[in-house]
């Protein structure tokens, strides 16, 4: 499933443990070297204080709704500087949002404005370009799909031809979860009634 990176931010997290929110995301963590999504710094009562991290790593996400990022516990959650392969992520600053986005041949193509994640391996799977005022009456907004980059640096990204660009049709639709939600309690009621109905029938 394709979600809208910038749905995912605010976005709960909760923990089985507790059985619901602790916190929330706060910005992305993207590594630029493969395109994908590494963490989610958080942002809570309870993160940062020194018992927790404020840090989530996209490897300790258990399941993924649009009830938020389900995770076993707080425990998972670590500090930016005991993990050297995020600590060294981080220190990029890398933005992928605002990043100007030019053709092999030089042509400005317009600038990053969103981009959608693969929730199962959170690669960043397409970005979606906003285009420069002046082309922006016929093709407003681009898709473009990771096959196309060439080369990501700090200022820019470099895709194929224009010619390959693909115009956006329509935004991926709100996921919706197809496993049973573990923070509802069971509704022992209905099993009740129909177990009754099943006896009355015999």
């Amino acid at each position: 499933m394709l979600v809208l990176g910038s749905k995912l931010l605010n976005y709960p997290i909760m923990s089985l443990h507790v059985g619901g929110e602790i916190a929330r995301t706060s910005e992305v963590v993207i590594d630029p070297d493969g395109l994908k999504v590494a963490a989610y710094t958080l942002t809570g009562p309870t993160i940062g204080n020194g018992e927790y991290g404020d840090i989530l790593e996209v490897s300790d996400i258990r399941e993924f709704s649009n009830l938020g990022m389900i995770i076993d516990s707080a425990d998972v959650l670590v500090y930016r500087q005991d993990v050297i392969r995020l600590d060294r992520i981080m220190s990029l600053n890398f933005n992928l949002v605002g990043l100007r986005v030019v053709s092999e041949d030089g042509k400005k193509i317009g600038r990053v404005s969103d981009y959608t994640v693969d929730s199962n391996s959170f690669m960043v799977y397409q970005i979606i370009v906003r285009r420069p005022f002046i082309k922006s009456a016929l093709d407003p907004e681009l898709t473009i799909n990771r096959s196309q980059i060439i080369e990501i640096d700090d200022y820019k990204i470099t895709i194929r031809h224009e010619k390959e660009k693909i115009a956006i049709k329509e935004r991926p639709k709100e996921f919706v979860p197809n496993f049973v939600n573990p923070f509802r309690e069971p509704n022992y009621a209905s099993e009740s009634s129909r177990d009754s109905d099943t006896d009355n029938s015999d």
